[in-house]
């Protein structure tokens, strides 16, 4: 009978400290969108738990609330977005947000709506692209690059369809959001998609008309990158996670998961 206070209290005891190592635990808040970021950080946070973070992750379908929230104190970092969309952003809405490690690259690609090869596109044939700025430019290079247009000297990364010298095929460019772009594909003769749309579309690298080169301006440029707010680019968790997501085994995940949809930052 005199054992079993004991046994009670080293229950109690054990309890308690389970306890106060789950309260201990430190919370990381992250936005992201949900294919493939937020399974990405799925991955990362069971490295981070053994590391005694609890990574939670905050779902956006579009491309501006996570960098509001992420202002606003609502969220501790994002995961989303490349660096020159972040610079226009910071640009436009006056925000303070930096990039703290560029995590993977996303191929953009070209993929067929009416027209089925690059061979058989025809004259005045409907081409979509995204609509915001950097994204827009992305897709307009990759058009140069398979010899389809010719832009302006210097244009580049801040390319429009305003810097368009040479169109020998008359291509009409139809600017549609990013989200929208995989269900256009019925409607025009091809698309040219941001990877994690071309993924939520079920539309796969290896189906496309053409890819961006890995060694190209593009894939240097358009790595998605972890971003927080200015000054809290030291912050001990923060720096936890941009070391997780550039690790071996997220790097694998991706390899093996996207199939070259996804592929590690270099």
């Amino acid at each position: 009978m005199k054992k079993a206070p004991l046994a009670l209290l080293t229950a109690l005891l054990a309890l308690a400290l389970t306890a106060g190592s789950a309260m201990a635990a430190k919370v990381i808040k992250v936005g992201a969108s949900p294919t493939p970021h937020a399974e990405i950080l799925n991955v990362a946070a069971e490295e981070l738990k053994a590391q005694g973070y609890d990574l939670q992750i905050v779902e956006y379908s579009d491309y501006v609330q996570p960098n509001l929230a992420l202002e606003s104190k609502e969220l501790d970092a994002n995961y989303f977005q490349h660096k020159p969309y972040l610079d226009d952003f910071n640009k436009e809405k006056g925000t303070s947000l930096v990039p703290i490690a560029f995590v993977h690259y996303e191929p953009f690609g070209i993929y067929a709506g009416k027209t089925k090869a690059m061979k058989d596109l025809k004259d005045g044939a409907i081409v979509a692209v995204p609509n915001d700025t950097t994204n827009e430019a992305r897709a307009l290079l990759l058009m140069q690059d398979q010899g389809l247009i010719k832009l302006k000297d210097g244009a580049g990364l801040t390319a429009t369809r305003r810097d368009i010298v040479d169109n020998p095929k008359k291509l009409k460019i139809e600017e549609l959001e990013a989200a929208q772009l995989v269900r256009s594909l019925p409607d025009v003769d091809v698309a040219i998609i941001n990877g994690n749309y071309a993924i939520l579309g079920g539309l796969k690298v290896a189906d496309a008309l053409a890819v961006e080169a890995d060694d190209s301006v593009a894939a240097a440029t358009y790595a998605n990158v972890l971003v927080v707010r200015a000054g809290d680019e030291n912050r001990p968790e923060l720096k936890a996670l941009a070391s997780v997501l550039r690790g071996d085994k997220v790097h694998a995940f991706m390899k093996a998961k996207y199939e070259g949809a996804v592929l590690p930052a270099k």
